[in-house]
This record gives C-alpha cells, structure tokens and sequence, in this order.
C-alpha cells in the first residue's frame, strides 16, 4: 500500500507539519503523564481507524514500559480494571472529543468535571491539545492512506 501524499516532501504541508510537530513536542514534554499521552493517543487513533497512529502509539508505550494488557484493553477500557481513575478520565474524555459529532451537546459537563478532578489546569490544557493533535493527525493519515507497520519507535520524536 502507498501513501497518497508524502507529507514531508510536499512544500505546504511539509512546512505546516513541522510547527505541528514542534506544538506536539510542548505537549510531550509537558506534566501530562507519559503513560496517559500514549493510552489517550491510541484510543483516539482506534476511534479513528487510524491504522499507522494505532501502530506508532502502541510501538512507543511498549518501549516506554506499558504492559502488553493495557496497551490490548484500551479499546475496551471501559470494562478493564487496569486503569487509574485519572488515566479513566483522560480515556472517557478523548472519546468525548473525539466524537463530537456523534452526540449533542459536544463533552459533557461531568466528563469534564471527572477530568479536572484528576488533573490541573495546565495538565487539562495539554490533553486537550493532545486530543485535538491525534484528531488531526489521525484524519490526515486516513485520508491520504498512510501505510502501519513499519514505524520505528523515536521516528518522529
């Protein structure tokens, strides 16, 4: 399978993706648990059918530490028990933002209030934005058909 674009070659988006992936970096190396960036980063690319994202996410949480058990429930982290009621709350509101369109009213007060219970005002912030980035960077590779599998842990970081 072949890409229908390659992003970086291209002049417009090669020089968009590159501030892009420098605003990802503030969120990487933010307060935000590491742990919590790539569980939400792997539900929000499920969601999407984002095939070379599931394949980074999951590649860089298991080189980071994640247990091969997290990293399979997530997509049904609903019903596991091997989640934190922070990392719960950061799951429940990636899918809240990620699917806006399926529900009125966009995220729910009280998916918001089960968040900030659990993370500051800054931490919240960086969510949002990490959100909002695989969102972006999942409808971005489903459309132009980036092929999975060959991603290399570091890559893009």
């Amino acid at each position: 399978m072949d890409a229908r674009l390659n992003f970086f070659a291209d002049p417009v988006t090669g020089k968009a993706l590159k501030h892009v992936m420098a605003a990802g970096r503030v969120v990487k190396d933010s307060a935000l648990p590491a742990a919590t960036q790539e569980l939400v980063s792997l539900r929000v690319s499920q969601i999407n059918g984002c095939a070379v994202c599931v394949d980074m996410h999951t590649k860089e949480a298991a080189a980071a530490g994640e247990s091969a058990v997290r990293l399979h429930l997530v997509a049904a982290w609903r019903e596991a028990t091997v989640y934190t009621e922070a990392e719960r709350a950061a799951l429940e509101l990636a899918e809240a933002g990620t699917r806006v369109a399926d529900g009125a009213g966009g995220v729910s007060d009280a998916v918001w209030e089960r968040a900030a219970r659990h993370y500051d005002e800054e931490q919240l912030g960086a969510l949002l934005l990490l959100i909002s980035f695989m969102n972006l960077a999942n409808r971005l590779n489903v459309m132009t058909r980036q092929p999975a599998g060959a991603y290399e842990v570091g890559q893009f970081h």
